[in-house]
């Protein structure tokens, strides 16, 4: 079961060798075993009660029918943002949703359905896709607890996704599906040693998943390959009337698929790739590791221009927090509003009322600072949104990606995804770095992959490419993955090796 791929699965059920039912009720057993007890992860918030009945239906319907296509069967997590319309609740994190159940699946959870995914339970997160405090500690919600680190378990899973990359790290799913607003998805998967997609805005719709904000949210996959989240991503993508943005994709799961099909040997031939050196400079072992895979991707056949920057990136921080200040608590209060009756909160403030009555339970290390900047925002009709969402593009689109992309006539920039995990700590917020920004303020898509370890840890490298372009990404990284093959399975230790 460990470090199984899609394809092997399809394959061993094609053949009897396996059943959707024998491998749901091994992951849940692994939950069982490391996540719930042992290491006790954390990564999980929720299982699935119906997972195995589900799981026994889609054995059922191959037998008579055949497999639906390649997720038929494939057990599969999904971040606790994401609703779901059965017997699991979708909280955030956050006890102030403790019990709510959706009135209907999100677009990606139906998705997940009709392509015959066992959706196994939902996967813990930073509490309210850490928007919540200036303080906050990554991978902790007051519903689930702290996701460690498997790699070393004093350590951080990063956030916010960081259930969904440990449990795909820890083998404790197929695949999972994440989230992001900037660096939630390729954050994790970088220091958790797995791949994830963060699409460009559009390809996925965002309905029915609890929000930060619309100019930057999406979901994506997690997975331990680049196939497998590729697959994952050809299943999620798609028009949705419920979310407009996505009726102007211009990629489709179709072309997702062709790009991994494609052969490995002309993956990166003749491709230019910039290096974002503007990324680089943080740690001399990170530094290393981007110097070895520039030089396996010359000797793919790539086009290595050397150095190119992102000049704008410093000045997004800024006008993003702007940004999503004013959209959380639009975003926010719509979502909370549409919830039944039997939901304990339909507003903002009645979350931060309801943190505030629990403060043990809610805020025994950190605050919601960001909760109070937010709703203290106007609509978002204010010259002030229009005028730090405009800054966004400007930076982030015309003169960053964009420019930078035209000026070396790059097909994409890579650079190192981020810092290794750090330590878990309640007292003193961490430094750390991330590739994340530019990509995720533009709306761009931004894939990470293993590319080596410090002491053990995982560090992962990044390819951000303009709008669309999740197709040519995902060939790049593929043959990148498949010339590499760094990714190796976690060890659970206590702490790293020195």
């Amino acid at each position: 079961m460990e470090e199984l791929t899609i394809s092997e699965i399809q394959q061993q059920m094609a053949m009897g060798q396996l059943s959707a039912r024998e491998l749901a009720a091994a992951y849940l057993a692994r939950i069982a075993e490391i996540d719930q007890a042992g290491p006790q992860l954390r990564a999980v918030i929720e299982i699935n009660p119906d997972a195995l009945e589900v799981a026994d239906a889609l054995d059922a319907e191959r037998r008579t029918r055949g497999p639906r296509g390649p997720l038929h069967g494939v057990p599969i997590l999904l971040k606790d943002n994401i609703d779901t319309a059965d017997r699991m609740q979708t909280t955030a994190g956050s006890l102030a949703l403790a019990g709510s159940i959706a009135a209907r699946d999100a677009t990606v959870a139906g998705r997940l359905r009709q392509a015959g995914a066992v959706i196994l339970g939902k996967a813990n997160l930073s509490e309210w896709a850490n928007f919540r405090s200036t303080h906050s500690t990554s991978g902790w919600s007051s519903r689930g607890g702290q996701t460690k680190n498997p790699y070393a378990l004093d350590r951080n899973p990063c956030g916010s996704s960081s259930g969904s990359a440990v449990a795909v790290a820890a083998n404790l799913c197929t695949v999972a599906v994440g989230t992001e607003t900037d660096g939630s998805i390729t954050c994790p998967a970088h220091v958790n040693g797995i791949v994830g997609i963060k699409p460009t805005l559009g390809l996925v719709s965002r309905a029915g998943i609890i929000p930060i904000a619309h100019s930057q949210d999406t979901a994506g996959p997690m997975a331990r390959t680049v196939a497998d989240a590729a697959l994952l991503l050809a299943a999620l993508a798609g028009p949705d009337p419920a979310d407009p943005i996505t009726l102007t994709a211009q990629t489709t799961a179709d072309d997702i698929m062709a790009a991994v099909a494609q052969p490995l040997a002309h993956g990166l031939a003749g491709v230019r790739l910039g290096v974002a050196r503007n990324y680089c400079g943080f740690n001399p072992h990170v530094d290393a590791i981007l110097e070895e895979s520039i030089r396996v991707l010359d000797e793919l056949g790539a086009e290595i221009v050397d150095p190119v920057k992102i000049t704008t990136e410093n000045a997004l921080e800024a006008p993003e927090f702007e940004v999503l200040l004013y959209e959380f608590k639009a975003d926010l209060n719509a979502y909370l509003a549409s919830l039944g009756p039997a939901a304990a909160v339909h507003a903002m403030t009645e979350v931060i009322a309801f943190n505030e009555r629990h403060r043990d339970q809610v805020m025994p290390y950190f605050g919601q600072e960001i909760m109070l900047m937010a709703e203290a925002k106007g609509p978002l009709t204010e010259p002030g949104y229009a005028a730090a969402l405009a800054t966004c593009r400007r930076l982030a689109r015309d003169e960053g990606l964009d420019r930078v992309l035209r000026d070396h006539r790059l097909a994409a920039l890579i650079a190192p995804t981020g810092s290794p995990a750090w330590l878990t700590d309640y007292i003193c917020r961490p430094r750390s770095h991330t590739s994340s920004t530019a990509a995720a303020v533009a709306g761009y898509p931004h894939i990470t992959v293993p590319a080596g370890y410090v002491f053990g840890l995982p560090v992962g490298l990044s390819f951000i490419g303009p709008a669309w372009s999740e197709p040519a990404l995902i060939r790049f990284a593929h043959a990148f993955e498949q010339a590499t093959r760094v990714r190796r399975p976690p060890q659970f230790l206590p702490a790293i090796q020195l």
